[in-house]
């Protein structure tokens, strides 16, 4: 996970396409199409591919869709028109058009503030909370950053959860001050339609949107996604070339962001409707007024200025759930998407009534783009550019300029330093509010992390600071494939280790993961020998006892309740107060003679009265 660059559910503008099936829709132009076949091998061979699916759509027909190379590559079951990818991002249109759905019933307004409808939402200051309208949200101009490894490396199957940990997100910019992409805002509005339809997102979309549109195979989860019998496996390239296969990454909480799993004939579907201004078979599914909202431009993502190379490629916005382009003279709206062994593109023309979708099972694919833009090019009369090769060539080009930078790189690592503390000093848990728990453990002589459904080795960087190398279940470690993250270790002034810094947001400054002594199972008869009254040298009188009969409370006269959690032998840590503990001292006949309350600011010993 660590190493990882977040997959954008995430992505938005890329995508490409892939390899073999025969199995096709006569093209209402045979030369519209020919020699295509050949070209998509080509791809697909290229990119180390596994397989793909493509789907050309024109006014209210799918005038083109095929599969090429294997779902399944051990067993080699083909791609075929209908075989069920991963969308990812692709999800986002789908979920921002429920509010347009929304919006048009007159359940709610796109531009009033989003805690009108969900006032349990909580952003990190009172400016956002009162100033962030459903509309900021549905075109990433919040002010929020993408805080991807909050869902991706601390995942949660809770929805709530995930609400509930972005008020502890900091913004980087001002509200609508810069386009900044964030899946968690996406979360917000499937939770804000679930709010107001006192239903699920997942009943939201299909009863709005799949059903409407004969999406009858598509659906939200992996667990569904398997039922199928024309499901693909997702897969990966380890150095560039070393096909291999992924697991499949369960994102049920973040499903309004990109869960869906879909084909390229129902996706087809879909974007016929946003060509035909919302109608499917003659029926409005998409408002025409928020259509038209959606697919403009609400917001500039970059410069998007032409370059020598691509003169005719340019500008760069986001509308609600689409992105924006000219491409050779047409608008482009788009979307890609992206998530564990798969990626997507979907594509339309509205001004030539041509749309294009391209699913494929590689993780972080430029096949979907390399695709997308050979078929733009041949559906729309352009000429001819080879997208493959140009690719390759930058591809490898920046591949190059990355090695010698590299190589040309000095390192800040300092030698021939020494840890501060025993290396058992260095477990615990470690807690954001804002992204979740992982916890360090000592195995023989290492530190191991365990944090979401990744594994890592902790290897030692230079003083106090690790760097973290992914444990593969069945490739072990590979130390070549580095990670640009530091585990930075912090004490408090009592020099013992109160928390970790991780740079998690590249926008922000390290986040600080508050340590907390893993509990240590104990039984309620157990805790009666430390209950009593403890003299804290005439100053005051201090009374440990239990509540509940299993919870162990030390009561400060002045000061609230603490509760005490067991770490070590007749040691205890007070649950919210990180570095402060109570040591008790126990005699030869298991009887509590005194504690000692151990803090930043020194030790205090109190004795049995």
């Amino acid at each position: 996970m660590i190493k990882k660059t977040i997959p954008t559910l995430l992505l938005m503008f890329v995508c490409f396409f892939v390899y073999a099936q025969k199995k096709t829709i006569t093209p209402k132009r045979d030369d519209l199409f020919a020699g295509m076949d050949t070209t998509f091998e080509r791809i697909l061979k290229d990119w180390h591919g596994v397989g793909f699916a493509v789907a050309v759509v024109e006014k209210n027909k799918v005038i083109y869709a095929k599969g090429f190379g294997y779902r399944d590559l051990e067993n080699k079951l083909p791609v075929t028109p209908n075989t069920l990818f991963a969308i990812g991002s692709c999800t986002k249109a789908f979920t921002a058009s429920i509010l347009g759905i929304l919006q048009k019933d007159g359940k709610l307004e796109l531009n009033k503030p989003v805690r009108n409808y969900l006032p349990e939402l909580k952003f990190f200051n009172d400016n956002m909370n009162s100033q962030i309208l459903l509309s900021d949200l549905m075109s990433h101009r919040t002010g929020l950053p993408r805080h991807d490894y909050s869902w991706y490396g601390f995942p949660t199957n809770s929805r709530d959860s995930l609400m509930k940990r972005i008020q502890y997100m900091e913004p980087s910019f001002g509200i609508r001050e810069k386009w900044q992409y964030n899946n968690f805002m996406f979360v917000v509005q499937g939770l804000v339609a679930e709010k107001l339809t006192n239903t699920s997102w997942e009943n939201n979309v299909k009863e709005k949107l799949f059903d409407p549109l004969e999406m009858k195979n598509s659906n939200f989860s992996i667990t569904d996604l398997q039922k199928n019998n024309d499901a693909s496996l997702g897969y990966g390239l380890k150095k560039d070339s070393i096909i291999k296969k992924l697991d499949y990454f369960n994102i049920n909480a973040m499903g309004p962001a990109g869960s869906i799993n879909s084909n390229v004939m129902e996706m087809s579907n879909w974007v016929i409707t946003w060509i035909n201004g919302g109608k499917f078979n003659g029926k409005e599914i998409v408002p025409v007024n928020y259509l038209k909202e959606a697919m403009g431009s609400q917001m500039v993502v970059g410069t998007g200025t032409p370059t020598k190379e691509k003169p005719d490629v340019f500008f760069s916005t986001y509308g609600f759930g689409w992105m924006q382009a000219s491409y050779k003279g047409h608008l482009r709206v788009e979307h890609g998407g992206n998530i564990d062994g798969f990626s997507a593109s979907t594509c339309f023309f509205p001004s030539d009534s041509i749309g294009i979708i391209v699913l494929t099972n590689q993780n972080g694919s430029s096949i979907p783009s390399i695709v997308r833009n050979t078929v733009a090019d041949r559906v729309l009369k352009l000429p001819y550019f080879d997208w493959n090769n140009d690719l390759k060539k930058s591809t490898a080009k920046a591949k190059t300029a990355e090695k010698e930078a590299e190589k040309n790189k000095s390192s800040n690592q300092k030698l021939n330093t020494h840890l501060s503390h025993a290396l058992k000093d260095y477990e615990g848990l470690y807690n954001h509010p804002g992204y979740g728990s992982f916890e360090v453990s000592l195995r023989n002589d290492s530190l191991i992390c365990k944090i979401g459904k990744d594994v890592l080795w902790l290897r030692n960087y230079h003083y106090d600071i690790f760097e973290p190398f992914n444990i593969d279940p069945k490739d072990g470690i590979d130390t070549t494939d580095k990670s640009p993250i530091r585990f930075a270790y912090q004490m408090n002034e009592a020099g013992d280790f109160n928390g970790m810094e991780l740079a998690l947001e590249p926008t922000l400054p390290p986040l600080k993961f508050n340590k907390t002594p893993k509990p240590k199972e104990i039984t309620a008869e157990e805790l009666k020998k430390y209950v009593g009254e403890y003299d804290l040298a005439g100053a005051a009188i201090v009374k440990v006892y239990i509540k509940d009969n299993k919870t162990l409370f030390v009561l400060v006269p002045g000061q609230p309740d603490y509760e005490l959690v067991p770490i070590e032998k007749d040691k205890f840590s007070l649950k919210i107060l990180t570095g402060y503990f109570v040591q008790f001292d126990v005699n030869n006949t298991s009887e509590s003679t005194g504690l000692t309350f151990i803090q930043p600011n020194g030790n205090f010993k109190a004795k049995k009265k």
